[in-house]
């Protein structure tokens, strides 16, 4: 009987494990977002991955089931770190896929800001920046206001993928 008593925990687990069916998908009712995006790259290429973020978010919304204007999702990104220089005019043919992503976000309503500290760190003035650039007095402090007005912080983390999906699997 001791030993039916301790094996009983096993077989539950084994016969509940068992009788697990596959995962369930839940459509969460996402209300439109307002969302601000901290980022800060140590390389400039890495602005293609962080627009990807903003892509996930974005699309999402904007796309079946919630099919929300784009004018109703609210996105503001603020650039800081090294990829301010993918913004930079004369920068245009070296960054022109994540430029030519940002400029059509921004015409979708998705501000884009640069830090105007980081921006004089890098000797560039406001003229120097492509046509949908804010330039702003401090990342730092923008961070603050948008979240005083109930934006959500999301910072995208970018990571160098060493293995592939099929090797991960």
């Amino acid at each position: 009987m001791k030993t039916l008593l301790r094996a009983l925990p096993i077989l539950l687990l084994l016969v509940s494990a068992g009788a697990r069916g596959a995962g369930t998908f839940v459509q969460t009712p996402y209300p439109p977002a307002k969302a601000v995006f901290d980022v800060y790259l140590a390389d400039p290429h890495e602005i293609d991955s962080a627009l990807y973020w903003v892509r996930s978010l974005f699309n999402t919304l904007t796309q079946a089931p919630y099919d929300y204007a784009p004018e109703d999702v609210h996105i503001v990104v603020i650039l800081h770190g090294t990829e301010i220089v993918a913004v930079a005019k004369k920068n245009e043919a070296k960054y022109r896929e994540a430029v030519g992503r940002m400029r059509y976000y921004a015409d979708l309503g998705v501000k884009f800001l640069v830090c105007g500290q980081a921006a004089e760190d890098y000797g560039y003035s406001v003229r120097d920046f492509q046509n949908f650039i804010e330039v702003v007095p401090n990342a730092i402090a923008e961070l603050a206001y948008w979240q005083q007005r109930g934006y959500a912080l999301i910072t995208p983390r970018i990571y160098e993928r060493r293995l592939s999906i099929e090797q991960i699997r």
